[in-house]
């Protein structure tokens, strides 16, 4: 990663997605403005896709502004539902219902 990416960066950026309650999502931006680094977003979603090495977080709680899934991770759909999270016929999370209002 790059030498602006820290540990003590991803462990905040972590540390914000842990608070995330069950049966919410929270967009990558929302996360990044949470630790102050609004402009971020794609910053959030690249220590996401490498969280497995730093413990056990709820990543899958993380979607994109318009409720879309990561791309590629099929098991992320899944384990939102099994807390309750809805999905429009389009296929994204209904983010007027599900959205972690922080």
């Amino acid at each position: 990663m790059q030498k602006t990416l820290n540990e003590s960066l991803i462990y905040q950026i972590l540390s914000a997605v842990s608070e995330i309650p069950e049966g919410r999502v929270a967009t990558y931006g929302q996360i990044a403005a949470l630790i102050g680094r609004d402009r971020n977003a794609r910053l959030v979603g690249r220590v996401l896709s490498r969280a497995q090495f730093y413990g056990d977080y709820p990543c899958y709680r993380v979607v994109n502004h318009g409720g879309r899934t990561a791309p590629g991770w099929r098991e992320q759909r899944f384990l939102l539902e099994q807390e309750g999270v809805e999905f429009r016929e389009n296929g994204c999370v209904d983010m007027k219902r599900f959205q972690w209002e922080v």
